[in-house]
């Protein structure tokens, strides 16, 4: 008995050495005998794998002055957004006329684009999960995550919405519920009905279609950057289309574009931020609400953003993360508790009914039929919102996701927060929609008067107003200062060719310069201003995305056809392995026999 158990874990032993190098060995086979991608590219030159003419991250930046960064990258983006800022603060009345007749064009002339191209997505989405790619690891098979899945949901969150869910929880149900979506029909305003719609319509905006941008960037960030060793920059992404031309002029015009896009997303979200602060302040303490109060409140909380970014991301941003998640979460049960529980309860799980009825029509909706542009200030304004957001989101997230599979990072990305912010919604939102058809409190005024103020106002009718005030501008602060910490990392990454270690200097000036481009924007034309910089910056970009989920498929196809060479061999090792050791075990049983016989 003792010497079988010894052949067989000396069997086992001899099959992992075998294994082992029969990996190494098919995977460099593999890898070797690819064919070349051809895509986009005129004369194709490299494979996924081709080392020639690769670059490491920041080979080629210019170094100074506290600063690392890619020149052609950096100043372009740089130039053209102190052009912006300085044209918008000299010609305020001319910028506000020129935001709203631009908003007003790309919505309602490129309106159905932005729903193409958002379906588009969760289509893609979906198939990676499911499809034949769902198990490839980011990282590689060795992989480990770096953060605890509740660390990992915490950033998520915080990164992808935080202010948003804060300035819109209120206002935006309120909003539909005084004017339904005209997809619902001529619902009377004010009615049943329209409180279904307008819940209906406020979780299409938050839900899965949001996300599934998101995950699609972060996605390609992370297989292209940690699978395959390429800089961790949007125009790696594009590195099965044109192959090593992603360092020359293409991938400069992606990046800058990237970080334009970030750059606006975030400065829209800064911009209602520090509206929603304001409003608060006015409401607890009497402060006007102002453009100088605001930009006094920028400059302060973008310094409270830069002490978060000098501190990196374990130290900083991490823990800001998970210290507003704790902070929401004890927010939201609050009000949930004190507000009406059973009410919000019940219409959370009948919302998330009616949406998914309605989220086909909803989705292909295009207000086709009707003389109207109803979609161009809520819906196309959400899509270019994500799309401007998904360079800054997808990276953070990329960042933060080495180690989880294709199927566990998409599924991960969509459903999680999705949930999260439908119950957030309905906590907020539903208590706002109660106490206005029960005539308990006017939110509908405070929405007609001003979005910023709508949070407060709901608050002003539940116990504990103060301290439930105090709590909603502390944890408004806190996002705005977890979400221009981590974009500024994004930035120092797309800026300093994928690098991931930038000087402190730098990062600082990334995170003031967002918080100029969100005071020069509400100088512009306030929240008007904020859309029209999503919108415009959102798409050009959505159309590189949609290029960007073919070359996803592309590699995750290519990275496919490793992995299943390398099992196929290994499989092929463990037979021979198998077989040879049962040969061994029959010739040997046939000499024992033998000798017995000759004994005998």
């Amino acid at each position: 008995m003792e010497d079988e158990r010894k052949r067989r874990l000396e069997s086992k032993r001899e099959l992992a050495k075998k294994l082992k190098k029969a990996e190494t060995e098919a995977r460099k086979k593999a890898i070797k005998n690819r064919k070349q991608f051809k895509g986009l590219q005129i004369r194709p030159t490299a494979s996924l794998f081709d080392d020639a003419g690769k670059q490491e991250p920041g080979e080629n930046n210019w170094s100074g002055y506290g600063f690392d960064v890619h020149p052609q990258v950096t100043f372009a983006s740089a130039i053209i957004m102190v052009v912006f800022i300085v044209l918008t603060l000299l010609y305020p009345e001319s910028a506000q006329t020129l935001f709203t007749n631009l908003m007003q064009n790309i919505t309602k002339n490129a309106g159905w684009f932005f729903v193409m191209a958002a379906n588009i997505f969760i289509i893609a989405a979906l198939y990676f999960a499911f499809g034949s790619y769902g198990n490839i690891k980011i990282g590689g098979n060795d992989a480990q995550p770096e953060f605890s899945k509740f660390g990992w949901y915490a950033m998520l969150l915080s990164a992808g919405m935080g202010i948003g869910l804060l300035f819109w929880s209120v206002g935006e149900p309120v909003s539909h519920f005084l004017s339904p979506s005209p997809m619902f029909g001529n619902i009377a305003a004010g009615s049943p009905a329209a409180a279904q719609a307008a819940m209906v319509t406020t979780f299409f905006h938050w839900g899965i279609h949001p996300w599934a941008i998101y995950s699609i960037v972060g996605l390609g960030l992370a297989f292209f950057a940690y699978n395959n060793g390429l800089p961790l920059t949007i125009r790696s992404v594009f590195y099965p289309l044109i192959g090593n031309k992603i360092y020359g002029f293409w991938g400069n015009v992606i990046d800058v574009l990237s970080v334009l896009a970030t750059l606006t997303g975030l400065a829209t979200s800064l911009g209602l931020g520090v509206s929603q602060v304001n409003a608060g302040l006015n409401f607890l303490f009497g402060i006007k609400m102002s453009l100088g109060i605001q930009v006094v409140l920028i400059a302060v909380i973008t310094g409270m953003a830069t002490t978060s970014v000098v501190m990196g991301l374990d130290g900083g941003v991490k823990r800001l993360s998970e210290l507003n998640m704790g902070l929401a979460a004890i927010f939201m049960l609050i009000i949930l508790i004190v507000g009406p529980t059973v009410f919000i309860l019940s219409g959370f799980t009948q919302n998330i009914g009616a949406y998914l009825s309605n989220i086909i029509e909803m989705s292909l909706w295009t207000e086709t039929f009707r003389n109207t542009n109803w979609q161009g200030a809520w819906t196309i304004f959400y899509w270019a919102w994500w799309i401007s957001w998904s360079p800054f989101v997808g990276m953070f997230i990329a960042r933060i996701s080495k180690g989880r599979t294709v199927r566990e990072f998409i599924l991960g990305v969509m459903l999680i927060p999705t949930l999260l912010s439908f119950f957030w919604m309905s906590v907020f939102g539903g208590t706002a929609i109660y106490l206005q058809m029960n005539q308990i409190g006017d939110i509908a005024g405070a929405v007609s008067q001003d979005v910023a103020i709508a949070l407060f106002a709901m608050l002003e009718h539940l116990p504990a107003t103060r301290f439930l005030s105090i709590i909603g501008i502390i944890l408004v602060t806190v996002f705005f200062v977890t979400s221009s910490d981590s974009g500024s990392l994004v930035v120092d990454h797309l800026t300093s060719g994928g690098k991931l270690d930038s000087p402190i200097p730098q990062r600082v000036f990334w995170a003031v310069m967002e918080g100029v481009v969100a005071a020069a924007l509400l100088m512009g034309g306030g929240l008007t201003a904020l859309q029209t910089a999503s919108v415009m910056t959102g798409l050009p970009f959505a159309i590189i995305l949609i290029i960007l989920v073919y070359s996803l498929k592309l590699g995750l196809q290519q990275e496919y056809e490793v992995e299943e060479a390398v099992r196929r061999r290994l499989r092929e090792v463990e037979e021979e392995h198998f077989l040879n050791e049962a040969v061994a075990i029959a010739v040997q049983e046939e000499i024992n026999a033998e000798l017995e016989n000759r004994e005998l």
